[in-house]
């Protein structure tokens, strides 16, 4: 119940952004993003949905029990969570709000239109990138663009995930739209967010890593729709650290 038992979590499912929250931010950063793992595998570890749902369900009840000042469960997520939840005053709004998006997973329904996606990716990936950068001291005025970017990040890692969310019997993509257009929408997000890039502190660096090479993504896409359905945006292991490390080294996201 440890910020090592978080980071092993990280490491493991989700080592992106492991690499981008070493140091000193990991302490802040991992419970975050391990909390993010735990309901985002929820609706995969059961064929029942009545399960999944349940799953759900108990971290919107660890969550409340936080807000009400209560000891946490004993749990290895949430007792170091509560501490970040504590320790850096978050709002817990998108907490909720994330676990409400993983409800799409459990029903397998498809989005509705286009803004039911972008939706889905602000309320998730958005929502994580802004507690990521607020538990790292982001003022709350630089909420709308640390989510643009955590939204137009979520897009890349979204269209990446395509193929396998099809083997999983989900329909990723509203119908008829078209991921170039998608792609050219996210990279909008991203360009937005970064006009506003002096509204976010230096401090808050590792949580931004976390998108940097999403517009390249995007771009990618951009110029071959078609390598989205056939698995083709998959970077390997030295190029996406490669390109993390360069991120860093300049201080820019």
């Amino acid at each position: 119940m440890s910020l090592e038992a978080c980071a092993a979590l990280v490491e493991r499912g989700d080592p992106e952004r492991f690499v981008t929250a070493r140091g000193p931010a990991a302490a802040r950063l991992m419970p975050l993003y391990a909390f993010n793992l735990e309901i985002a595998r929820a609706p995969w570890v059961t064929a029942e949905p009545l399960i999944a749902e349940m799953r759900l369900t108990w971290w919107d009840e660890a969550l409340e029990e936080i807000a009400a000042g209560r000891p946490p469960r004993a749990h290895e997520v949430v007792i170091p969570l509560a501490g970040v939840i504590r320790d850096a005053a978050l709002p817990m709004g998108p907490f909720h709000e994330m676990i409400a998006a993983r409800r799409w997973d459990v029903a397998a329904q498809p989005f509705a239109d286009e803004a039911a996606l972008w939706a889905h990716l602000e309320a998730s990936a958005g929502n994580l990138m802004w507690l990521a950068a607020r538990a790292l001291g982001a003022p709350e005025a630089a909420r709308d663009v640390v989510r643009d970017f955590g939204t137009g990040a979520g897009l890349a890692a979204w269209l990446r995930a395509v193929p396998a969310l099809v083997a999983r019997g989900r329909a990723p993509l509203p119908e008829g739209v078209d991921p170039a257009a998608l792609a050219r929408a996210g990279l909008g997000r991203i360009a937005r967010a970064r006009g506003g890039r002096r509204m976010v502190p230096a401090a808050a660096l590792p949580a931004m890593l976390a998108g940097a090479g999403a517009g390249s993504m995007l771009r990618r896409v951009l110029r071959d729709p078609d390598a989205v359905a056939r698995d083709g945006l998959d970077r390997s292991e030295f190029a996406r650290r490669s390109g993390l490390l360069a991120r860093a080294i300049s201080g820019r996201w």
